[in-house]
């Protein structure tokens, strides 16, 4: 099974989904990845260390949503509720929408908890998956 964690920048929403999905899942027959719609914007230092401290690791180099990374893709997971599901439709065999609002680069404590937000969100997409 292939999944694809999408937000709008691949900055913030979508990489932590990234990664607290490779820190919980424990299947290794499920591979993940994330994308932005819109490449180009950097991670910020404010993402990292959130991340670091809450022990997942976050890649920082962003990536944009082509076919290629579309190929072979079972679930998209749209981590943001400012891209339309629409984009997806015919492209993968399951799409989810979680709706989380983004941040500012600089707002610590909100993207600590939106960031908390995903990771629960993460958790609980393993636990369906199995």
């Amino acid at each position: 099974m292939k999944i694809l964690f999408v937000c709008k920048h691949n900055r913030f929403r979508s990489k932590i989904a990234e990664a607290a999905f490779k820190k919980f899942n424990k299947n290794k027959s499920i591979k993940v990845s994330s994308a932005g719609v819109f490449k180009g914007i950097p991670v910020s230092e404010n993402v990292l260390k959130i991340g670091k401290e809450i022990n997942l690791n976050i890649n920082k180099k962003t990536s944009g949503l082509d076919e290629k990374k579309m190929k072979g893709t079972d679930l998209v997971v749209i981590v943001a509720n400012d891209v339309p599901k629409s984009i997806f439709k015919n492209k993968t065999k399951k799409i989810i929408q979680w709706n989380i609002s983004d941040v500012t680069q600089d707002n610590k404590e909100k993207i600590r908890f939106i960031a908390e937000q995903i990771v629960n969100k993460v958790k609980g997409l393993i636990e369906e998956l199995k």
